[in-house]
């Protein structure tokens, strides 16, 4: 067999394949990793290689002479397989890349697979059988779910806390009331419920927070929670969520703050809690409308959510900063993970507070923002 020579001297990829003898192809086939069987005409199995032995676990007397459709869990898929073949794809008729479809090992277990192959013809065109490389993609689509419920987890943080930070900023509105209007006979019950309430919120969010780090950590365990059916297991500890600091007297009367956030009700709780403190509270549901308040009014500090839909929290600090210089600027953030780093890009800005997770504790909110008001 004569070699076509370039203009450089070198024979060209296809030719020197070519010269080589069969041996190296079956041997290259026979120790392939993925599986690779081959069948005639008539869709008998003729070559089965060691990947198949390893993944799909029968031997070669199991599966040799025997037809291909052995492999799949009706022979309607192995008919459905090799139409995919005949029509084609891009490359043209005759070949098919990354096809799924659902093989079953010797154990019965189905086993996903992304089939690769083409049909083979003799040098008048006829059909003569085909080949098909198949790669286990269990692994693959154990990951993609991983990444999914990592999505998932995250969302439900982000979902779950928002809700979650309305319900402790009222509650300590609650506490606050009963302190100051309930008798001296009913306080006692009327605090335990409170307390009994805020257990329960604390419980959720030690939960929540819990399934951020697992998302983030990417590593869990599972417990069986019924037969058959598994959980993942939190690993929560059993001691019970450190309550809130002790209630703060601050100094903020007359204090102006602008409070953005898109959830009304989470904007609304923090506004009630510093009103009660003896703030004048702005409240605005985006950045866009927080920044046209700013051109007509002065306010002492501005309190904005992270993620907001016109602009996010970076975006809103930035416009301040040119806009209105010196004016300060704390960032909440209803979830720790910084997918877009809105945090970590304000603090290399000079930002100065970051508020890290919700709910947040209303008395440390308090502190934060006398500090920042200079009262």
């Amino acid at each position: 067999m004569s070699c076509v020579v370039q203009p450089n001297g070198a024979a060209t990829l296809t030719d020197r394949l070519k010269e080589l003898p069969k041996v190296y192809f079956e041997r290259l086939l026979e120790t392939a990793p993925d599986i690779v069987i081959a069948v005639d005409r008539k869709g008998t199995v003729i070559f089965y290689n060691d990947g198949a032995r390893n993944t799909l676990g029968f031997r070669d007397e199991d599966v040799l002479g025997r037809h291909v459709d052995s492999f799949y869990h009706s022979p309607e898929e192995a008919r459905r397989v090799m139409q995919a073949m005949r029509d084609g794809d891009q490359d043209g008729p005759g070949r098919v890349k990354n096809f799924e479809s659902t093989f079953h090992d010797a154990r019965g277990e189905e086993v996903p697979v992304s089939i690769s192959g083409s049909i083979i013809h003799d040098e008048r065109g006829r059909e003569q059988g085909s080949i098909g490389f198949a790669k286990d993609i269990r692994e693959m689509r154990r990951r993609d779910r991983q990444i999914t419920m990592a999505e998932l987890a995250i969302s439900l943080a982000h979902e779950v806390n928002t809700p979650l930070e309305t319900a402790v900023n009222q509650s300590a509105l609650v506490e606050r009331y009963l302190k100051e209007h309930a008798s001296r006979e009913d306080y006692p019950k009327l605090h335990e419920r409170v307390e009994t309430i805020n257990r329960a919120l604390r419980r959720i969010q030690s939960i929540v927070e819990r399934v951020g780090e697992l998302a983030d950590e990417g590593l869990y365990e599972t417990t069986e929670y019924l037969p058959g059916r598994m959980m993942t297991d939190l690993g929560m500890q059993t001691t019970e969520a450190q309550p809130a600091s002790s209630q703060h007297t601050a100094n903020l009367q007359g204090s102006r703050v602008l409070v953005i956030d898109d959830d009304r009700d989470a904007c609304a709780s923090v506004a009630d809690l510093l009103t009660a403190e003896g703030c004048n509270v702005i409240t605005c549901p985006s950045g866009t409308e927080a920044l046209r308040y700013l051109e007509r009014a002065d306010v002492d500090m501005v309190l904005s959510d992270v993620c907001m839909p016109d602009m996010d929290g970076h975006e809103l600090f930035m416009e301040i900063r040119v806009r209105h210089p010196g004016l300060p600027v704390v960032l909440m953030t209803a979830y720790y993970f910084d997918k877009d780093h809105v945090i970590k890009r304000s603090k290399a800005e000079g930002l100065g507070d970051v508020i890290f997770k919700k709910p947040i504790d209303p008395n440390r909110l308090i502190e934060l923002v006398e500090s920042r008001v200079g009262r």
